[in-house]
């Protein structure tokens, strides 16, 4: 996939997260595709590396699945930073 469609990727997964994690988070549409785009990578390396997954062959149901999973994780990574910084 090129880079484009690994930031597009990157937006949906980031935004799904953010709509099943709904809160208040600073950043805006430039955080979202970073967590998006890194969650992907995590969730992908979760799937081979921990599960004992196949692996990401392109763009498929499940590679899908395990980006929004790696995005929710940095998510709630990404929360619990900014509010501990915060307070």
């Amino acid at each position: 996939m090129g880079i484009l469609s690994w930031i597009l990727f990157g937006l949906i997964a980031g935004a799904i997260a953010k709509f099943i994690l709904p809160g208040r988070d600073p950043g805006g549409i430039i955080v979202t595709i970073l967590i998006g785009i890194v969650g992907g990578l995590l969730g992908g390396w979760i799937s081979t590396r921990v599960m004992g997954g196949a692996g990401v062959s392109g763009f498929n149901v499940m590679s899908f699945v395990w980006a929004i999973i790696g995005s929710l994780i940095l998510l709630l990574i990404y929360r619990l930073i900014i509010h501990r910084t915060r307070a």
